[in-house]
């Protein structure tokens, strides 16, 4: 399963949403399908996707919010499962794409690739839905049914170890900074 083909098969359910991607792959195939003022590319900032969409669900409970992650990037920073776990923010859908690999730097082989159960990590630390799927309509139902539902949930994507040609986006960090912040604001004003 390609993950181009997994953020292209739920593309058209995150216009209403908060989007933070890690640096990299997904962030270039993200917004290869098409840039919006929703989508925040946390670039140069490997590890804290997760927390940083953590905070916008804390800080707007009823906003959807979708971290894409990666398995090297999460594996920086497995605190962050027991932190969303004890917050527990409703609306907080966290896909972590695992290709075994740290493509966007190398292809250098991470922790899943030698039997490191994420999923099982993300259920043991607290998180109080926890999913692994490995085909792309799989992929497409449990990131649905996850926006659908009124819990927390972390879904494991495992992916093959493919990227775009290369790992950057066309936007500069500050002009996604600065529009993904009025973005925030005008939600905190409805």
């Amino acid at each position: 399963m390609l993950r181009l083909d997994c953020l292209r098969s739920v593309y058209s359910k995150l216009e209403d949403c908060l989007v933070v991607t890690i640096m990299g792959a997904v962030a270039a195939e993200l917004q290869s399908l098409g840039h919006r003022r929703n989508f925040f590319y946390l670039q140069h900032a490997m590890g804290l996707a997760s927390s940083t969409g953590l905070g916008l669900a804390l800080c707007l409970p009823e906003q959807p919010v979708v971290v894409f992650d990666g398995d090297g990037s999460l594996l920086m920073n497995l605190g962050t499962l027991s932190t969303m776990a004890r917050y527990r923010p409703r609306k907080l859908v966290h896909v972590v794409f695992d290709n075994e690999s740290l493509l966007s730097v190398g292809g250098f082989p991470t922790a899943t690739s030698t039997g490191t159960d994420l999923e099982g990590i993300a259920r043991a630390s607290g998180i109080p839905r926890t999913l692994t799927v490995h085909s792309v309509e799989n992929f497409q139902t449990a990131v649905t049914d996850a926006l659908r539902g009124n819990e927390l949930t972390t879904i494991i994507a495992k992916v093959e170890a493919k990227g775009p040609a290369a790992f950057v986006t066309d936007l500069s960090l500050l002009e996604n900074r600065f529009e993904f912040r009025r973005h925030v604001q005008s939600l905190k004003k409805r």
